[in-house]
Parts: C-alpha cells; sequence; structure tokens
C-alpha cells in the first residue's frame, strides 16, 4: 500500500508539470482551432532559458538557491511568452484565414526550427539543471515525500489556479472565451481580437516557462529533442481532457501523469506507456472526441 501511494504522489508531481506544457496547447486551440505542434519545443526553450538563467544567477551574481530559482521562473516565464507572442506574429498571424492544414504544417515546421536551431547553436549534449530545492526528504507513514515534490505541485496549482481565475473572472478572460466563441463577431463588441490571441499565446508559453524550471528541479537532464516527446503527451493529455477546455487540459494531463507512472507498475515495462497512452488517445477520438470536459462545436444552419 505504501509503494502505491508513493507512486501516486509521483502521478501527482508528474501530472503537474504535464498541466502547465498542456495548458498552452488547449488555450491556444480554443481561439484559433489551431494546434499549435511547436509549443513542445516552446516548452524545451524554456527549460534552456531557466538553465542559463540560473546558471548565471548563481554564479556571476552569487544568489542565494531559492532567490535564483524565483527570478530564474520569473525570467524564463517572460522570454517564453516573448518567443511565443514573436512565433504568433511572424507564422501565424499571416495564415489565419489560410487552409488549416498551412497552419498545421507550419506549427510543425516551426517546431522543427526551434529545435533545429538549438542543436545548432547549443550542441546536442546534455545538460543539467543546477538543484535549486533543497534536497531535503519527509516520510509521512513510510512514504517519502521529497521538497522537489511539494514545490512542483504547490506551484503548479497557484498558477492552474490563477490562469483558471484568469480566463473565468477577468475581463481579459471574457475576451478570450468571446473569441473562442465567435471570432468574426468578437471585434463587434469591441474585443480586440488580435491583442487577445497575442495574450493567450503569451500565457500559455509563460505557463509552460515556469514548468521548464520546475521540469528541471525533477528531472534535471534537459537536451534539444526533449520538447518532442514531452509536447506529444501534453498534447494527449489536451485532448483527453478536452481540448479548448482549460479545466479539462488539467484533468487529462493528470490522467496521462497517472498513466506513465503507473504502466510499469502494472505492465512488464516503461516501455508500454506511449502504448497505453496512445491507445487511450486513440478510444477518446472514437468514442469521445470532444474529451472528458469539452463540448462540440455548435454549427448553425
Amino acid at each position: 500500500m505504501t509503494h502505491i501511494i508513493q507512486q501516486v504522489l509521483n502521478a501527482l508531481q508528474l501530472g503537474s508539470v504535464y498541466a502547465l506544457i498542456c495548458l498552452g496547447y488547449t488555450m491556444v486551440y480554443g481561439v484559433l482551432r489551431l494546434i499549435n505542434f511547436a509549443h513542445g519545443d516552446i516548452f524545451m526553450v524554456a527549460c534552456y532559458i531557466s538553465f542559463f538563467a540560473t546558471t548565471f544567477f548563481l554564479t556571476w551574481g552569487h544568489l542565494a538557491p531559492t532567490t535564483t530559482f524565483v527570478l530564474g521562473m520569473l525570467l524564463a516565464m517572460m522570454l517564453t511568452a516573448l518567443l511565443a507572442v514573436i512565433i504568433e506574429r511572424v507564422a501565424y498571424r499571416p495564415l489565419r484565414n489560410a487552409p488549416r492544414v498551412s497552419a498545421v504544417i507550419t506549427a510543425l515546421g516551426v517546431g522543427i526550427f526551434l529545435e533545429n536551431f538549438t542543436l545548432a547553436t547549443l550542441g546536442p549534449e546534455p545538460r543539467h539543471m543546477p538543484p535549486l530545492v533543497p534536497m531535503i526528504n519527509f516520510n509521512v507513514g513510510g512514504v517519502t515525500v521529497s521538497a522537489v515534490q511539494v514545490v512542483i505541485i504547490l506551484v503548479s496549482v497557484v498558477l492552474m489556479v490563477l490562469l483558471d481565475t484568469t480566463v473565468m473572472k477577468t475581463m481579459t478572460g471574457m475576451a478570450m472565451r468571446a473569441v473562442s466563441y465567435d471570432r468574426t463577431v468578437a471585434p463587434l463588441l469591441g474585443v480586440p481580437v488580435n491583442r487577445i490571441i497575442s495574450v493567450t499565446f503569451a500565457l500559455g508559453a509563460a505557463v509552460a516557462g515556469a514548468g521548464g524550471i520546475l521540469y528541471g528541479q525533477a528531472y534535471p537532464i534537459i537536451d534539444p529533442y526533449m520538447g518532442i516527446r514531452i509536447g506529444w503527451w501534453a498534447f494527449i493529455a489536451a485532448v483527453v481532457g478536452g481540448i479548448g477546455n482549460v479545466r479539462g487540459a488539467m484533468i487529462g494531463s493528470f490522467i496521462l501523469g497517472f498513466i506513465e507512472i503507473f504502466t510499469p507498475v502494472f505492465l512488464p515495462s516503461s516501455t508500454y506507456r506511449d502504448f497505453v497512452a496512445f491507445s487511450l488517445l486513440l478510444l477518446f477520438l472514437v468514442f469521445r472526441p470532444t474529451g472528458i470536459l469539452g463540448q462540440p462545436a455548435m454549427k448553425k444552419v
């Protein structure tokens, strides 16, 4: 029983990171009906920004690890948001009225560009993220809870609540939902569509930026290829939860976190986890394509 509880804790930790990445997919899809396949590589860039920022603050600034963690997270969030806004302005906005397949191919191209640009400029060597959270373990009834797990889960929950509140309770969130509902009518109501879409990209990427430094504390090895698999898993989480729905994305992320952790518990090898995850994706696409909390799109007759 203690082993199962330990794995549940690990799944919550992993699901929290997936949720921070998954939110970018679901927010962009919500306002543009675009699957931003470059988002996994934007997360990879966020990890590298976190790595260089925290290394600089520790080595040259001689700051304390806690201060470095906070400053590194804020810097990663800002720079990743800026990168996403630039990508939206340069790559996606000119194709807004083009056939949807053009935007999808562009998103794939942007992801490949980010991956290869990182590979060409920084090299393929994996980097080791400096530890910023104290290596402290707490024993609660035989279950080991690390300080890293506590920080990841708490920071992720705070960010998810803030994002959900922004979308559901603020004027900006109301404008996002208006654009999501009908992008052609929203400007007639005074909604600045271009600005709201940029804000959506920025928020989704900023949350992924926070996920980058949190991910680096739990899994400290980063490399230019890491965005592919993590991005696909976050995308599956978005589809399972209901892509376009913020709360659904959070639920889907924790489901994927549990699948990844518990697959090697019940099956012979962890190599089955991709098989299980993609099988779940296929089942949802066949029997409930809108996901757990997604709603079918209404069409006017």
